[in-house]
C-alpha cells in the first residue's frame, strides 16, 4: 500500500485546510485509515481515524471539535478537514493505514507540513 498525503501549507490562525491522503496498491484489506501529526520537538501523536468498512470515525480528544475525517471510496482517498487552526496545530501531518495490527506495523505516507501563523 502506498499513501500520498497532500494539502499542507501555510495558513493564518483561524483559517482552514483540508489534507488529502490517496492510497494505491493492495488496499482491499484496509481496516482503518488514520491521521497522525508531529510537531517540532514533540513525539508523533494520533489525530483520528476512519474505519474503512463502516465509515465510522474516532478522534483524539484535542481533535474532536476542530478536525473532521472523511473519505471518498471511489478515489480511495481520506481527508482531514482542519478548522479554526491555531499556531499549536503546526506540525507535519501523516496519514497511515492498517490492516488490523497496530499503526506502527501499518503503512505510512510521507507527511505534509502544516504551518499556522499567528
Amino acid at each position: 500500500v502506498q499513501l500520498q498525503a497532500s494539502g499542507g501549507g501555510l495558513v493564518q490562525a483561524g483559517g482552514s485546510l483540508r489534507l488529502s491522503c490517496a492510497a494505491s496498491g493492495r488496499t482491499f484489506s484496509t481496516y482503518e485509515r488514520g491521521w497522525f501529526r508531529q510537531a517540532p520537538g514533540k513525539e508523533r501523536e494520533f489525530v483520528g481515524a476512519i474505519r474503512w468498512s463502516s465509515g465510522s470515525t474516532y478522534y483524539a480528544h484535542f481533535a474532536k471539535s476542530q478536525f473532521t475525517i472523511s473519505r471518498d471510496n471511489a478515489k480511495n482517498t481520506v481527508y482531514l478537514q482542519m478548522n479554526s487552526l491555531k499556531p499549536e496545530n503546526t506540525a507535519v501531518y501523516y496519514c497511515a493505514s492498517r490492516d488490523g495490527g497496530i499503526w506502527s506495523q501499518g503503512y505510512w505516507g510521507q507527511g505534509t507540513l502544516v504551518t499556522v501563523s499567528s
